[in-house]
């Protein structure tokens, strides 16, 4: 009996070796192949004081979480009609790591990425291909086996999962993952489960998935309180007459000096909406956050010329493109571009 479980211990240490290796090997590969050319970055004196400056390089690297909040979206929106083991998890994997390989490989001339943050996106990264993978494996076969059962129809639980999905990928545009209530995800699916067969398999499924994110979530949140959160705010220099951006809820002018008047403005999600009415008002950017450089992703029919990656969304049928461009450039590509352009990745 002893020889016995040593042997299934001995196979199970090496499956777990190899899962191990797997997760690990996209962080090798952009370590080893993502490292992109050394080159000397153009000079640049910053018109901001060193206190609202941020690194550069935070442009391109804001984009990798941004990429998990894009495949929550394209999840929702493939079961909205479709079920769970339609979406492309690999793919969804592959479009993360992808994307990280080039944003690497772009990020000599604007400060590279200091270790600190690569171990931050390392560490996301190899979260989110757990746990897309650990979805597939499951949805590929018991999800799958009761949604043949089911038949073509979607249960009541289908449709409530997939208008919780939507609802989460929305949330996450501006408030951290930590903060959402999966406890209530939870209440909502019991109460509104009609007892058949897949209700009973999502209730289980789902419920298993959103107590251990919740569970996580309580972790993630303390250590972020003793850290402290990332800053809320941001300043920029436009060129603009004050009624320019006049009546822009969260903007505060703080002064006006001959580059232009500088701005306090609201980040994340927001930040792109009040950056495209600003551009619309006939605003021009000269500095954000201290950098001459801007990230911003475009969502079009066919990859974006120039772009340093693109990759398509699925259940959109389009393809979304990273484009890099100088801050002034960036009103005239707005204006120029708005129903295309996503977000602008601040730094």
């Amino acid at each position: 009996m002893i020889r016995w479980l040593w042997k299934w211990l001995k196979r199970l240490l090496v499956v777990d070796v190899l899962l191990l290796i797997a997760l690990l090997s996209p962080v090798a590969y952009v370590e080893v192949a993502c490292r992109g050319t050394p080159v000397i970055a153009e000079p640049y004196e910053p018109l901001l004081p060193e206190a609202w400056r941020r690194p550069e390089g935070r442009t391109l690297m804001t984009y990798p979480e941004w990429h998990i909040v894009h495949a929550y979206d394209d999840y929702a929106e493939v079961i909205t009609e479709g079920d769970p083991h339609d979406f492309g998890y690999l793919n969804a994997v592959g479009g993360f790591w992808g994307s990280l390989c080039a944003l690497s490989e772009a990020s000599p001339p604007h400060g590279g990425f200091d270790w600190t943050t690569k171990q931050t996106i390392y560490v996301i990264g190899v979260s989110f291909t757990a746990e897309l993978m650990l979805k597939a494996a499951y949805e590929e076969t018991i999800g799958r086996f009761y949604t043949w059962r089911r038949g073509p129809e979607h249960s009541t639980l289908d449709d409530i999962s997939a208008r919780q999905a939507r609802d989460y990928a929305e949330f996450l545009q501006q408030t951290p993952w930590y903060k959402w209530d999966f406890k209530a995800d939870i209440a909502e699916q019991a109460a509104a489960s009609e007892d058949t067969p897949r209700d009973n398999e999502r209730r289980l499924a789902l419920g298993l998935e959103f107590s251990a994110k919740s569970a996580y979530a309580g972790v993630i949140e303390q250590a972020v309180a003793g850290v402290g959160a990332d800053a809320l705010r941001l300043r920029m220099v436009v060129q603009a007459t004050p009624e320019q951006v006049a009546g822009l809820e969260g903007v505060e002018i703080i002064e006006t000096g001959p580059e232009g008047l500088v701005l306090e403005t609201p980040r994340y999600r927001e930040l792109t909406g009040l950056i495209k009415e600003m551009a619309a008002r006939g605003v021009e950017f000269v500095e954000i956050a201290g950098n001459d450089d801007i990230m911003l992703t475009a969502v079009a029919d066919a990859p974006l010329p120039g772009a340093l990656y693109s990759r398509g969304r699925q259940g959109y049928g389009d393809t979304r493109s990273l484009v890099l461009m100088k801050v002034p450039a960036l009103a005239g590509f707005l204006r120029d571009n708005a129903a295309t352009v996503e977000h602008v990745h601040d730094y």
